[in-house]
């Protein structure tokens, strides 16, 4: 048992210290002709120039580009203006970082507020033998709380949704089951003024065939005591006619 729990121990050691040594030192990093401190300082202080500028500036600057013209600018000046609103004054600079992958290069600096740090993140494009400026972005930093409160929040709102879309879908099913008796209704309602129809014409047909019996009737009885008077049929008139 002893001898299983140290090979496990190795076995942990030795993965910690492979991943140690695959591990880059940011610091040794050089990037298009530059050090690792010369890329902090060109980002420290465009981030810099950034806390000075004024909002009206911001506006004329947005105003006079478009994202399909110029996106990295109208991406950054827009990410500024929205990233820096109520966070108050600026207090220095924080972390900085530099990590390359999948032809990526990625610098990231942290800017400390009083309020809530921002995260400035420059972008470029290493396909190419002329490294490319793909994205320049401020953010806001989101605590672990809040970012799991967003998370809870968007969970919540994904669920809703979700349950909001089942009973949509339970009223539309029971709703199938009561179409067919509507249409049975309908049809019931539309059978029974047919037959009515047919009943009421059935006995205008019965009374037709009743007077036209009485007619040939009259005729037969008007014919008969005319026989036996030996007088004409026009010197009298049959009223009525009743039967036993």
């Amino acid at each position: 048992m002893k001898k299983k729990l140290w090979m496990l121990v190795c076995v942990c050691l030795l993965a910690f210290s492979v991943t140690a040594c695959g591990k880059t030192d940011q610091t040794s990093i050089t990037f298009n002709g530059g050090t690792y401190d010369q890329w902090k300082d060109t980002v420290q202080q465009t981030a810099q120039q950034m806390t000075t500028v004024s909002e009206a500036d911001i506006d004329n600057a947005l105003s006079s580009i478009s994202e399909k013209s110029d996106a990295v600018n109208y991406n950054f000046y827009s990410s500024w203006k929205e990233a820096v609103a109520d966070e108050g004054d600026f207090q220095g600079f924080g972390d900085f970082t530099m990590t390359e992958s999948n032809k990526t290069m990625v610098m990231e600096q942290i800017l400390n507020y009083t309020n809530r740090d921002l995260s400035f993140t420059v972008v470029f494009d290493t396909t190419t033998d002329t490294p490319e400026l793909t994205s320049m972005t401020f953010d806001k930093v989101y605590s672990l709380g809040e970012k799991m409160g967003k998370a809870g929040m968007n969970t919540l709102m994904g669920m809703g949704t979700v349950f909001v879309i089942l009973i949509l879908i339970s009223i539309i099913i029971y709703a199938f089951r009561i179409i067919p008796y509507l249409q049975n209704k309908k049809k019931n309602a539309a059978d029974a003024t047919a037959a009515k129809e047919d009943k009421v014409v059935e006995q205008i047909a019965q009374k037709e065939e009743l007077v036209q019996d009485d007619l040939e009737l009259v005729a037969v009885i008007s014919a008969a005591i005319a026989a036996a008077t030996g007088s004409s049929t026009d010197g009298f008139v049959v009223r009525s006619i009743k039967r036993r």
